[in-house]
């Protein structure tokens, strides 16, 4: 985040994802790499209407990467290759559970938290000892948080396509319906009825890439797991 909240924070620290996130929840792209049913499933856009319906909750690392050419993301995805620098890498822990609830946790190069409560989104910036709190409303609806995050209508915010298989992985396209949303397009990956990755394009030609590990879907969550408590000292900034 280059800018935030009227500080500067370090260079390409949290790429172009974590920025759009601190502008609002409506732009959010998170992604996770969960299991769902083990069966066979005929397409992508199958398998993620299976994950969507049976993974309320889960847990689990990521690896996010940001790439300019959208051609090369799915390659990636697919054989591991590291096509970026290390410091346009980031990687952390997170945990869901639909609707709205999420903690998203960077942890390496730099701390951020991004936290829903299913009412509002706090972004906790660790250097900074800064948070800053933001509406959450219902802005999830046409963002690709809602894959996630959402409910159970994705067609009723995005129109969905099958993108054939590239490595093994069987990849979908879901174009948001909204004409105001900052991503053009977002690009998902299953293997065998496990989502592997998300791709997320955005307006200006970016292209963010998440993969995913140590998984654990529908784990138990205690009821209080998403309520935010301010750090001691920390300044907050009501956006």
């Amino acid at each position: 985040m280059q800018q935030y909240a009227g500080h500067s924070a370090h260079p390409g620290r949290l790429g172009q994802l974590v920025r759009t996130l601190a502008r609002g929840i409506g732009s959010v792209a998170i992604g996770a790499s969960l299991l769902v049913a083990q069966q066979a499933f005929a397409s992508g856009t199958e398998q993620l209407k299976a994950f969507v319906a049976q993974v309320h909750s889960a847990r689990g690392d990521f690896v996010q990467q940001e790439v300019r050419a959208p051609s090369k993301a799915q390659q990636a995805a697919s054989d591991a290759a590291q096509i970026m620098p290390k410091n346009n890498t980031s990687s952390g822990t997170f945990v869901f559970a639909r609707p709205g609830k999420f903690i998203w946790s960077y942890e390496k190069p730099y701390q951020q938290v991004l936290q829903a409560d299913g009412d509002k989104l706090y972004v906790y910036d660790k250097d900074l000892n800064q948070v800053t709190v933001r509406a959450l409303g219902g802005a999830l609806g046409a963002s690709p948080a809602a894959i996630l995050f959402g409910s159970n209508d994705l067609d009723k915010n995005f129109t969905l396509h099958d993108a054939g298989v590239k490595g093994g992985i069987d990849w979908l396209e879901l174009i948001p319906k909204a004409k105001d949303t900052q991503f053009q397009s977002v690009g998902i990956g299953f293997k065998d009825g496990n989502l592997q990755a998300m791709e997320l394009h955005d307006v200006f030609g970016n292209v963010t890439l998440l993969t995913f590990s140590n998984i654990q879907k529908n784990p138990p969550l205690p009821a209080d797991a998403f309520k935010f408590t301010v750090p001691k000292g920390a300044d907050v900034i009501n956006g």
